[in-house]
């Protein structure tokens, strides 16, 4: 199993410092961790409680970007910062990921999983060559499309099989992940107000919106999961 144009330090092959290995591991979640204090001190407890809460499950399949913002913005939470929170883990789990990648292969159930997608990476590859083709703008395109699969994990591995740098891994999901928690925040956001503002416009708008997501799912899905027969 190979990992184009990355350095043995960032693989983890074994001849790594101590101090350099535990930096490695804590990095992504310190920085959670402090946004996540930071959020505390700006918000009420109750509602940085449900944030955390939230972006805990954000971690717990199926929950997504496209049901978790939701139910944030209906609980309080701004829906900016529904949008940073889930985009910044994206990117965080995408840092862990590039720091660790060998430590992941040993986690139960994640490890396999990594290890069956890298093995088949020329054949996933190959039905998809636009994410190669646009590089950096491909693999964004890939985390913006709102399937299992395609957050920091899936993408930092598609990035590697592309090719791209470290940074250009992290630019793409932070792209790929904003646009995406941006589009589902202000959506949402819109709808909240519509229903809350006037019930008897607001949910008939609601209906049609989500109808139109619904269309707009499959049609992506018959796209992209055609691509894989």
């Amino acid at each position: 199993m190979t990992f184009p144009s990355y350095p043995g330090r960032l693989l983890g092959t074994g001849t790594d410092s101590l101090p350099s290995v535990v930096f490695s591991l804590v990095l992504a979640p310190l920085l959670a961790f402090l946004y996540y204090f930071l959020c505390v001190l700006i918000l009420p407890l109750e509602k940085a409680l449900i944030l955390g809460g939230l972006m805990i499950l954000y971690y717990i399949p199926p929950s997504g970007k496209e049901s978790l913002i939701p139910v944030g913005i209906a609980l309080g939470i701004p829906w900016w910062l529904m949008a940073i929170s889930l985009a910044l883990l994206d990117v965080l789990t995408s840092l862990f990921m590039i720091l660790n990648i060998r430590l992941a292969l040993q986690i139960p159930v994640l490890g396999p999983w990594i290890s069956g997608f890298l093995g088949k990476g020329d054949e996933f590859m190959k039905k998809r060559p636009w994410i190669a083709r646009w590089s950096v703008l491909g693999v964004a395109f890939f985390v913006f499309l709102p399937f299992q699969g395609t957050g920091g994990v899936g993408a930092t591995l598609v990035g590697m099989l592309v090719g791209l740098s470290p940074l250009q891994i992290l630019l793409a999901v932070a792209i790929g992940a904003s646009a995406e928690c941006l589009l589902f925040a202000v959506g949402s956001d819109i709808i909240w107000r519509l229903i809350l503002g006037n019930i008897s416009v607001g949910i008939p708008v609601a209906g049609a919106v989500l109808a139109a997501v619904v269309v707009a799912y499959v049609l992506l899905r018959r796209w992209y999961g055609g691509e894989e027969e």
